[in-house]
Order: C-alpha cells, then structure tokens, then sequence
C-alpha cells in the first residue's frame, strides 16, 4: 500500500487496515470503500478546475488499491456556514493568466481541461457514490452525474442556476442531465436555473435514496459498506456493461455483456460466491 496523496481542495479516507491478529495497523473507514470529501467549507465546497483534478486523480489511486471496492464523493462533513455538496464553480478564482476570457478559442480550451477531468471520473471503473447533504448546485449537480448511485438528504436541493449568470453549465450537464431524467425535465432545469428539493430529484429518479437527514451518515455508510463487500470484478463489469451498452444498440450491448461474463468466469470470487450457496453460508468476497 503507497503512501496516500496529499491533496489541497479535498481528503481522502482510506478502509481501516489490520494485520493477521487483528490488530489495527491503520485507524479509517469501517468497510471496504474510500471516502472522497470536498474540503473547502468556508466556499460552500465551490470547485476550480484544481479540485475536479484532485478528485480525478485520487480516483485513479482508489482504482489501484485493491482495499478499495468502491468510493464515496461528498462535501465536507465539517461544515463552517451550511451543509453543502458543492455549489459549483468558485467564480471568483483567477483563470490561468494565460486564459483570455474574451477568446473563444481559449475559452474553449478552459472547458476542456475540465472535460477532460470529469471524463477521467467517469471512467472510474469501481462504483462511485454521491454523497449529497446540502446544496447540490451548478457544478455539484454535474458532479453528481458522474456518480453512480446518488443518496441524498432530504435537506438537500439541486439545480442548475448558471443561466441567471449568462453562461450555462458545461461539465457535461447539458449532456449527462437529458441521458439521466429526459429532455424535458433537464431543458426546464437548464433554462429556468431554478432550485429543486431532494424529494423532486427522488420523483424525477435522479436520486436513488431519500435520507433523514438525521439518519443521513448511517444510511451513507450502510450502503457504501455492503457494495464494499461485493464482489470487485462483478461490480467493475456490471458497471461496464451498464454505461458503455446504454450508449450503443442493444445487439452489440449485449455482445458486451457476454463478454464481461467471460471476463468475470475467471474471478476467484466467482467460486467464493458458489461454493458459499452451496453451503448456504454468507460469501466472503476478497475481491482483485
């Protein structure tokens, strides 16, 4: 196990570690999964280009840590004003001062190295959960897109209200948003900017679970705790399967799902979760 990164926009919280008595090496998460936080309270964990990055490539450590079967995004638990998933974009951090915001093409260019980020997460192999307590809003929305799952407070809101600045949102949420709830749900929230509440984004099927906000920690750790348990190379595949065949015709996606069932045969979990019904035990997965 490396060294984890430091990071300045986020915290990364790795599974506790024990050795062969039991011991604990390391103190952290009681499960298989990380925890990725948003770490910038006094913004109401407003992003730049710089935290999307951070989370991209803490990502990309989380995919080789084979302690790690799927992660958890969030905004900081330690809140200094409200609780907030991220607001967006942090209109007020400088460009690169080699940006000319008055060009198109360098402006361009500024949303794609974003793109490239958010595109990054989204191949994240391993299932990625969102976390949302608070405010999910502009670039929090987006950032909740990428994820594959998304379990909310019932306190929190999301939207996008970009238009009531004159620009809009893209990190992909003009195009992720209409794949998730549909044309028309996605160009109301797209143009009218407005705020909608948790329980609107459950009716809508943007989120999957709907929390007490009081019961909000506990539910967050109990789902991410039970993926984490699961079998990796089946979850790596599932998720394959699912984003890569809804793009494509259904011929060739389920060409890849048999594939992915060649793929996973060969997973030692796969005879852990056999031999387990068979003896009708619980299975113990290892994972890669």
């Amino acid at each position: 196990m490396s060294e984890q990164k430091k990071f300045d926009h986020i915290l990364v919280e790795l599974p506790r570690e024990v050795d062969k008595d039991g011991n604990v090496i390391r103190e952290g998460i009681d499960g298989n999964y990380a925890v990725v936080s948003i770490n910038r309270p006094d913004k109401l964990n407003a992003i730049q280009h710089k935290t999307i990055k951070e989370i991209a490539d803490a990502l990309v450590d989380l995919e080789l840590n084979s302690e790690v079967r799927c992660v958890v995004l969030r905004g900081t638990k330690d809140y200094t004003k409200k609780p907030s998933f991220s607001t967006g974009a942090d209109l007020s951090s400088p460009l690169d001062p080699r940006i000319k915001p008055n060009i198109p093409a360098h402006m361009t260019l500024l949303i794609h190295q974003y793109h490239r980020s958010f595109d990054s997460m989204d191949a994240f192999p391993k299932p990625l959960l969102a976390a949302v307590d608070g405010y999910a809003l502009g670039g929090g929305s987006e950032l909740a897109l990428i994820c594959d799952l998304i379990i909310s407070s019932k306190r929190s809101v999301f939207g996008f209200s970009e238009i009531q600045r004159g620009i809009f949102p893209s990190g992909g949420g003009t195009q992720r948003m209409i794949r998730n709830i549909g044309l028309a749900r996605a160009t109301q929230m797209l143009f009218l900017g407005e705020q909608h509440s948790a329980e609107q984004m459950y009716e809508w099927g943007f989120v999957n679970f709907l929390v007490e906000n009081d019961k909000f920690e506990e539910r967050v750790h109990e789902i991410a705790k039970k993926i984490g348990n699961s079998a990796t190379t089946s979850l790596m595949v599932i998720k394959k399967c699912i984003r890569f065949g809804s793009q494509v015709p259904l011929n060739v996606g389920l060409q890849l799902e048999q594939l992915g069932f060649g793929v996973n045969s060969a997973a030692e979990d796969v005879a852990e979760g056999i031999r387990a019904f068979l003896r009708r035990k619980e299975p113990n997965f290892k994972g890669f």
